[in-house]
């Protein structure tokens, strides 16, 4: 009986949610022949009970939320309100805890540490995503073709090869796109800004990669090898096409003329062929291009650039064939005789 009157003092206003309380209460209290029930259980059930109730409705998506802290951080959604700005980059956030994490970028805090290869994580999920390295999981699985990702992004963008969906188009050229990135990057052939130069020579490149690529004709760095004749080459994607040539594998086929090719990127090249499709505009005038390395063999017509010099005599010319050509005034080896 000591044990009820305690348990009752502790809920004394007169509230429809202690009122409430004191029923569960006395639900929970000693039955013949049952063991008492803790006030904590009476709790939890009341606490369920205001669980269920969503009393704040949004009149924008009629979303129901279980209290007004929650509301009004939702209500952030449609009034496009954020409150917690970053004082080093000025971006803000609906959320404090949103702007706690972002501050990681600045501070330079990465908590999560992968116990496979020591690499740290600002965010959980991201280690939790880089775990599936290591372990080869790729539970997202394409049911077109069977291949599998590691990211459900990565399979969504892989589907729109399938249903040939094209969401990123360019205003200059009409040309469309899988992704943002691949929008991106060809915007720049329009624009004509490469923004990666080599601190070797003075090519310049649209994306970092390319320059990377690039730098192994300064250090001849050749790391990949053919198991068949041994011919090594700078990047493994010249060493697949090569292999292919010991193989006689030529399955990208063109389904407007049957002609095959090894790589895709000869069928795209080929095919704009039948196309007529023209996406290299040169910049001093409005000629146009189906590849980009004639658009700037041609833009060198307006320049005075000639990086073909000769050795012997330091001619110098725009086109490596016309460098070829005239290397046959230096030798006496005559190609074409009269019959």
């Amino acid at each position: 009986m000591r044990e009820r009157e305690t348990c009752r003092m502790k809920h004394t206003e007169d509230t429809e949610e202690q009122t409430e309380l004191m029923e569960e209460n006395e639900k929970n209290h000693d039955q013949p022949g049952e063991k008492h029930r803790s006030c904590s259980k009476a709790e939890k059930t009341l606490l369920k009970k205001k669980s269920a109730k969503k009393s704040y409705t949004c009149t924008q998506c009629r979303k129901s939320l279980i209290n007004k802290q929650h509301f009004e951080l939702h209500m952030r959604i449609h009034t496009g309100e954020k409150p917690f700005t970053c004082d080093q980059c000025g971006k803000s956030f609906p959320r404090k805890q949103n702007l706690e994490l972002h501050m990681r970028i600045h501070t330079g805090e990465k908590p999560f540490k992968c116990d496979q290869c020591g690499t740290g994580f600002a965010l959980k999920h991201c280690l939790k995503r880089h775990l599936t390295i290591h372990t080869g999981e790729k539970p997202f699985t394409c049911n077109q073709c069977g291949i599998g990702f590691t990211r459900k992004a990565y399979l969504q963008v892989h589907m729109r090869l399938h249903t040939g969906e094209k969401p990123y188009w360019c205003d200059q050229c009409g040309r469309s796109f899988t992704q943002s990135a691949h929008l991106k990057r060809h915007m720049l052939s329009h624009t004509g800004k490469k923004p990666y130069a080599c601190d070797q020579c003075d090519k310049t490149f649209f994306e970092a990669a390319n320059l990377k690529n690039h730098l192994t004709i300064h250090t001849k760095e050749k790391p990949h090898s053919c198991s068949v004749c041994g011919k090594s080459f700078s990047r493994p994607q010249y060493l697949q096409k090569h292999e292919k040539t010991h193989t006689s594998v030529r399955d990208h086929m063109c389904f407007e003329c049957g002609k095959t090719f090894t790589a895709a990127n000869f069928l795209k090249l080929h095919q704009r062929i039948h196309t007529g499709e023209k996406p290299y505009k040169c910049s001093h005038c409005d000629k146009r291009f189906n590849q980009s390395s004639s658009r700037k063999m041609h833009e060198r017509i307006h320049s005075s650039v000639m990086p073909y010099t000769c050795e012997q005599c330091g001619a110098s010319f725009r086109h490596k064939s016309s460098l070829k050509g005239h290397m046959r005034v230096h030798v006496e080896k005559k190609p074409h005789t009269c019959d």
